[in-house]
This record gives structure tokens, sequence and C-alpha cells, in this order.
């Protein structure tokens, strides 16, 4: 089985930019390196939310990549710079990453809200948006897993 891992998240001011775009570089670079990934896709959506989607060898790789490094010290400023924050995962036989419109889907139905401190009308409400094909930046891993 594969552990799929999608993230949303929902910038509250565009001053929070350039510094989540340098932890998001480092984050990428930190995940194209870490053992137990199998690939990933970033997009921005149109409401100006960025999605994460990754593909995992199971769920010990991707909390080993979760809890350290530049992901680990990007998530201690996310409750301050995003107003919208969600992460849903799944674990299904094959490494195909799903469409925007299952990762929606899986989102809305069992995705999980992170606490945030200035929280938007739709992260109050649980609602998330459907991203309507974005352009994709496709990631695969630098090491062999």
């Amino acid at each position: 089985m594969v552990l799929i891992s999608v993230t949303r998240l929902h910038l509250r001011a565009p001053r929070y930019l350039p510094a989540f775009l340098w932890h998001n570089i480092m984050s990428v670079w930190q995940i194209l390196n870490t053992p137990g990934f199998l690939s990933g896709k970033l997009f921005r959506d149109e409401h100006g939310a960025f999605w994460t989607l990754t593909a995992w060898k199971d769920e010990l790789a991707m909390r080993n990549y979760r809890n350290s490094g530049s992901h680990r010290q990007a998530m201690r400023h996310l409750p301050h710079w995003c107003d919208e924050a969600a992460v849903v995962h799944w674990q299904q036989l094959d490494s195909n990453l799903p469409d925007t419109n299952k990762a929606h889907y899986c989102m809305v139905a069992e995705g999980h809200f992170t606490k945030v401190l200035h929280p938007s009308v739709a992260h109050q409400r649980r609602e998330i948006p459907s991203p309507t094909l974005p352009k994709a930046i496709a990631l695969h891993p630098l090491k062999k897993s």
C-alpha cells in the first residue's frame, strides 16, 4: 500500500509570500531527498491556495519527512501565516497521484483542518473551494528509495 498525502494552505496576506516561498523551496529540496518519497506535485489554485500532493512508500516515511528538517521549521510559521490549512491522507494500492478532483473530494470528505491563529470565514465553515485544472509542478525523488 502507498500513502497519499494532500495539503492545502492559503496565506492570509501577501506579505507572507516571500518567506512562505523560501520555506517551500527548502521543503521541496528536503522532500526530493527523503527516502520513501515516490512522487508529488505542487500547484496554486485560482483561489490563491497552495496544494501539495505526494505519494509515499509508507506512513513512516511521510512522518519522517514531516517531523524533520526544513519542513518542520516551516510548520512553526503556518498558524501565523495561513488563514486556511487542511490535510488529508489515505492509502491506495498504486503510487499514482490523484487528480485535482479526487484530491478535493477527499479533502472535503475526510480532511483535517489545521489550527490557524486568524482563520478565514471559509476555514471556520470548513469549506474548501474546488480547484479547476491548475498547472502543476511535478516532483520526483533524487534518491532511490
